[in-house]
């Protein structure tokens, strides 16, 4: 346990004091354990792996809330407390999904400190939710479609009943398998994910957080607490910030062939759940379409490069969400040397 100028929270760590530090922020429901694996195959010698349970998550202190009006600079300002705690001048940079949400955030606001970038299936740069096309643009002005009032509710009371079986479809472990692995794939180490699930803050101003009444469909517009508001395009910031970043850090984004959480047509995109019929009430395709996420990435780092930034796209076949938890070797394959480009 570590107290920062910011938060008291869990941070594990690999690796000799001395070694070259890497950051992990760990994705929503999740915890630093989902990164254990990951931090244990750095090469020994080499690296100091560092993993922090970030706010609302996990051991962080739950007195210690997400203001979502900051989008995710809650938890990109804590990353950079940790990292003057350790006495870090500067980091790798490691996240996923979530936590890919939270480094767009640092990219943008401490570009200096990032030696590089490795992203895992990140929330799109836009956010999560509400927006139509590679350029973010939102369905409607009050950016209704993303926000707290979109969480499942049997999802998260099964949450904070400690459901950790496979009794009920919106349990945590079988969402899980469903949605972040690629069926059959079952970690060795599920029960301590699930687990590390099950840690996840909940309430009003954790998840789902707060949120508003809209007119326009599906009715719900995000509010100012928790992370599910955090990650609405309302908050994004100016993410043409990206572009005129100096130093720009190489990015490497990994991402699962097979990925339901993040696509042009996600598990749980109001717009995707709409044509599918889930939602009901779908405007329609023109007004509200599944949000591109993979485009939207996509075009964001294409204008990274065009500004003098440099990035590579890398696909793990027959793979979810995490892939660096489905195939490890596979992923190191193009994370390790990633680790060394500046300094070659």
């Amino acid at each position: 346990m570590i107290t920062t100028s910011r938060i008291t929270t869990r941070v594990l760590f690999t690796g000799p004091e001395t070694g070259t530090p890497v950051l992990f922020l760990h994705g929503n429901v999740a915890s630093a354990t989902w990164w254990e694996e990951v931090m244990l195959s750095l090469p020994k010698k080499t690296y100091r792996g560092i993993a922090p349970d970030q706010r609302g998550f996990g051991a962080a202190d739950p007195a210690k809330k997400i203001d979502a009006t900051r989008g995710t600079g809650d938890l990109a300002d804590d990353a950079l407390a940790l990292l003057d705690h350790l006495g870090i001048a500067r980091t790798h940079l490691v996240g996923n999904s979530m936590g890919g949400s939270v480094i767009w955030r640092l990219l943008m606001g401490a570009c200096e400190r990032i030696l590089t970038v490795t992203q895992i299936g990140p929330g799109s740069p836009y956010g999560f939710g509400g927006t139509k096309d590679v350029q973010g643009t939102p369905c409607f002005g009050d950016f209704a479609g993303s926000g707290g009032g979109l969480t499942n509710p049997e999802f998260l009371r099964l949450v904070a009943a400690g459901d950790d079986g496979l009794d009920n479809a919106f349990s945590p472990r079988a969402v899980m398998r469903l949605l972040v692995y690629k069926p059959p794939f079952i970690p060795d180490r599920e029960d301590d994910l699930v687990a590390a699930t099950l840690r996840t803050h909940l309430g009003p101003e954790d998840l789902p957080g707060d949120s508003i009444k809209s007119p326009s469909w599906p009715f719900t517009a995000p509010g100012r607490w928790g992370v599910a508001n955090a990650l609405s395009p309302k908050y994004a910031g100016d993410v043409e910030g990206l572009y005129r970043i100096e130093p720009k850090p190489p990015i490497l984004w990994v991402r699962g062939s097979h990925d339901l959480g993040v696509s042009d047509a996600a598990a749980s995109c109001p717009g995707a759940l709409g044509a599918a019929g889930q939602i009901p009430g779908w405007p329609g395709a023109e007004a509200f379409p599944p949000q591109p996420m993979l485009g939207q990435t996509r075009a964001v780092l294409d204008r990274y490069r065009a500004a003098g930034g440099a990035y590579e796209e890398v696909v793990i076949e027959d793979t979810g969400h995490a892939p660096f938890i489905e195939k490890l070797s596979e992923f190191n394959r193009v994370f390790h040397p990633h680790l060394e480009t500046p300094r070659t």
